[in-house]
């Protein structure tokens, strides 16, 4: 168990700053965002089956929330297990995502890796070990801040 505490492999690093709210903004260079400028309003997190906006979403990455990605044509069994993990962690956002690098990205602050499936063990390394970082404000921009009480729109 003691691998679920650290970072998997594979994890690209980025260097965004918090606090810069734009509702409009959308020219983010990673796809999906993992930071940088965002919307006054953050996501809340959960499971959504039709897309939702990068700009709120960015917002609940920078609240501490963990953003799972997946290609809109992953297989039923593979988004249930997603959705699962949406189920069981309140920090946990869910969305389909057109034109994705690979079939699932997982992102965080800062943080994304890309996996060929949902059932790469690293999945769930990732989402322990960053919610784990959820109050840390070397990984968080701000710890504490909440995940609920923002918008459940979808795009």
């Amino acid at each position: 168990d003691r691998e679920l505490n650290q970072m998997p492999a594979g994890v690209m690093t980025f260097s965004y700053q918090g606090g810069q709210h734009d509702d409009t903004y959308n020219a983010w260079p990673e796809v999906p965002p993992v930071g940088g400028i965002h919307n006054n309003i953050w996501q809340n997190c959960g499971f959504y089956d039709k897309p939702i906006n990068s700009g709120t979403a960015v917002h609940s990455l920078e609240h501490g929330a963990v953003w799972i990605t997946y290609r809109p044509d992953l297989p039923a069994d593979q988004v249930e297990i997603l959705k699962k993990i949406a189920e069981d962690n309140s920090y946990v956002l869910v969305s389909p995502f057109e034109g994705l690098p690979s079939p699932v990205v997982v992102t965080s602050w800062n943080h994304q890796l890309r996996l060929d499936s949902a059932q790469d063990s690293r999945l769930k390394q990732f989402v322990r070990f960053f919610l784990g970082k959820r109050l840390d404000p070397s990984y968080t921009p701000e710890p504490g801040a909440a995940c609920s009480g923002g918008t459940d729109a979808t795009v």
